[in-house]
Order: C-alpha cells, then sequence, then structure tokens
C-alpha cells in the first residue's frame, strides 16, 4: 500500500508548485528516491494531463561520473542535457542520498570542469521552466538533524505539505518592504555586515520553486558590501563540510575567509572571479525549521535566519555577478543561536529572530502555524 504521504506531497508539486497543465511535458529527475514515490508523482503529472518524463538517477554513479569527467566529456553531457531541458515545460527534482558526503573525494579540479561545464543547463532550467527541487527524507539527513529517522520523515512531510498558501500572503509585505530598501546591516556576535540592495528587487519563495520553502531573497549591490560575518550553522559544499565559516568583505568582495577548512574554502572562492562576490541575501522563516541539517533546502528557511551566498546571483534579483558557485550559508539569530538584528534603512526589522514591525509579525512562528 502506497504511503498517502506520497500522493498529498505530489499533488501538492504538480498542481502548486508547478501548476502543471494540459500538455505540459515534465522531466522528473529522481535520484535515489523510492520507486513508489516516483510511480505516485509520475500518476500527478498524468492525471493533470501532463506528460511525465522520467530521469533515475543515483549519487554513487554520478559521483564515478565527475571522477572521470574530462572536457569532452563534460561538453557532452552539457549539449545532451540541455537538449532534454529544452524540450519540456517543468522540472521536479528529488534527490535522496544516503550519504551527503558522497562526491567529497572528487578532485576539485573535476568538480570545477564539470560543475562550470553544466552551468548553461542550470540557467537555461532557472529561467525557462517551472520548476521545484526537493531533498527526500533520508537516515542520513535525520541523523544529521538530531532525530530518530521516523520522526524526521514525519517532520518532513509536515514541512513540505503545510499551507504554503497562507504562507505566500504573509510574506508580501516583507517583499514590499525590501524591493523598496536601500542600506542593510546585519549584526551580532562576530558579525557587523552593511550593503545596499538599492534597485535590485525582491523575490518570495513560497512552495513554488523549492520544498520546504518560506524566504525573501534579493541580492547585495555587487560592490557595496562591507564589514564582516560569523555564520553559526555548518554549511556542506562539494562534498566538504564546513563549520564557522567568518567572511570579510571589502568593496563587495570576500577578502578573507577562514573556516574549519580554511584552505578548501578559499580553493572553491578561488574558482573563478565572481566566487568572492555575492548573489544573494535572503530572509528565511519557515516556523516548522529550527534547526540546522547542513542540507541547505531545510536551512536557508529556518526560523529566524538569514543566508548571504558568495556567487552566482539569480537573474530574477541580479547584481550582474557571475560564477560557477552559489553557495548559501546561513546565520541563525534566535537567542538560543546568539541572537542578532537586522535593519532596512536604520528601521529595525528583525531582532533575535522575530519580526519587529506590526505588518511583519505575521512571518513569526506562532502567526504561521
Amino acid at each position: 500500500m502506497t504511503d498517502p504521504r506520497y500522493t498529498k506531497l505530489a499533488k501538492l508539486l504538480v498542481e502548486y508548485s508547478t501548476q502543471i497543465q494540459q500538455g505540459d511535458v515534465v522531466l522528473l529527475d529522481m535520484i535515489d528516491v523510492p520507486d513508489e514515490f516516483s510511480v505516485e508523482l509520475m500518476r500527478a503529472v498524468r492525471a493533470a494531463q501532463g506528460v511525465p518524463l522520467i530521469e533515475v538517477r543515483r549519487t554513487r554513479v554520478t559521483r564515478e561520473v565527475m571522477r572521470g569527467t574530462d572536457e569532452t566529456h563534460a561538453k557532452l553531457l552539457r549539449d545532451l542535457e540541455m537538449f532534454r531541458m529544452k524540450k519540456v515545460q517543468a522540472y521536479i527534482a528529488v534527490r535522496g542520498s544516503s550519504n551527503a558526503n558522497e562526491s567529497s573525494d572528487v578532485p576539485a579540479e573535476r568538480m570545477k570542469l564539470y560543475s562550470k561545464t553544466l552551468r548553461p543547463v542550470i540557467d537555461h532550467r532557472v529561467k525557462k521552466t517551472r520548476w521545484c527541487v526537493l531533498r527526500w527524507p533520508t537516515p542520513s539527513m535525520a541523523q544529521s538533524a538530531g532525530m530518530s529517522t521516523e520522526a524526521f520523515e514525519d517532520l518532513y512531510f509536515d514541512v513540505c505539505t503545510m499551507d504554503y498558501r497562507r504562507m505566500a500572503k504573509a510574506m508580501e509585505p516583507l517583499h514590499r518592504r525590501m524591493e523598496r530598501a536601500d542600506q542593510v546591516r546585519i549584526q551580532g556576535p562576530g558579525t557587523d555586515l552593511k550593503f545596499s540592495i538599492k534597485g535590485i528587487g525582491a523575490k518570495m519563495c513560497k512552495g513554488d520553486r523549492n520544498i520546504p520553502d518560506g524566504e525573501v531573497f534579493s541580492c547585495p549591490v555587487k560592490t557595496s558590501i562591507e564589514g564582516a560575518i560569523q555564520f553559526n550553522t555548518p554549511t556542506l559544499y562539494a562534498g566538504t563540510r564546513f563549520e564557522q565559516v567568518r567572511l570579510v568583505f571589502r568593496q563587495g568582495k570576500v577578502v578573507e575567509a577562514t573556516s574549519s577548512h580554511t584552505a578548501r574554502l578559499n580553493e572553491i572562492l578561488d574558482t573563478d572571479a565572481g566566487a568572492r562576490y555575492t548573489g544573494e541575501f535572503s530572509l528565511g522563516f519557515n516556523p516548522y525549521i529550527l534547526n540546522p541539517m547542513c542540507d541547505i533546502l531545510f536551512d536557508e528557511k529556518i526560523a529566524g535566519s538569514l543566508h548571504l551566498t558568495p556567487g552566482q546571483a539569480y537573474e530574477e534579483c541580479d547584481n550582474g555577478n557571475r560564477s560557477a558557485v552559489h553557495w548559501d550559508m546561513v546565520l541563525i539569530q534566535r537567542p538560543e543561536w546568539g541572537g542578532g538584528e537586522i535593519w532596512f534603512d536604520d528601521e529595525l526589522i528583525r531582532k533575535d529572530g522575530l519580526f519587529v514591525p506590526a505588518d511583519l509579525r505575521g512571518l513569526n512562528p506562532e502567526r504561521l502555524r
């Protein structure tokens, strides 16, 4: 018997997140996902009169693909993937893996080549399709969250199928404020950072691109960031786990970067010229996600958090920065994590993880649950 939660999640992804219509071709990118859910997702697409096109992948196999890649091979993969991506109207990726560090021993130069070469496929998908990406709950994710597998699965399905329409309405005032803001200041333990978001715009993330969701993002003006930021959550990038990442900015550029793996951190930031500039600034507020699990699709939505992103900017909020890197780094500002403040144009917007202005209080956890 199929888990009824599979059916509920598949319906949300098809009817709400990607809004599949009659005749839409939908690429289902299923990575280490139970066949039962892949079947439910295909059935949901067909029920919406769409056409499912399914790809089943395994992360252990993908590791070997990257370990042995070269320029000719990577370009061939890019061309094949791009041909297929141009044939679809929507894309749903569900990514599960029993080992989050599966690619940790892929040589850095191979990872860099693979990422840079296939970046145009991601750019086309982001710009030209209706897409949604989510993780699949695994024992390793439960371990990272400090939970039993069963308890984490319950949390996962509660978070992923929450009332995103209600959340979307509550985030509209924050969206308006970010669109008209100029100066942003972030303060907290080890952090004093200033930058401008003037003219960049803002984007609401309300369950129609990522699941789980719950953030509004903008982007710093490329050369405007000054100061330092101390992140207090672990971050996983290119198979390596980093802790206590600290970045110092001058005229928008990371001029000093330290962490539990400082050499590897700087190696990634030297991928290309854009990797030391930023491509996103965002506030997270999902009321059900409270602690990091080293999975960015969850961690960037943590209630009372923000994230700042070295690397590629999104077209929706574009500061012109281009890079093969897009690395969301998360800072939680709730009191038990050290607290902190966010100011827009000398107005206190959020203190210790809670929104202060009356029009934004609907995003505080007690109002969204």
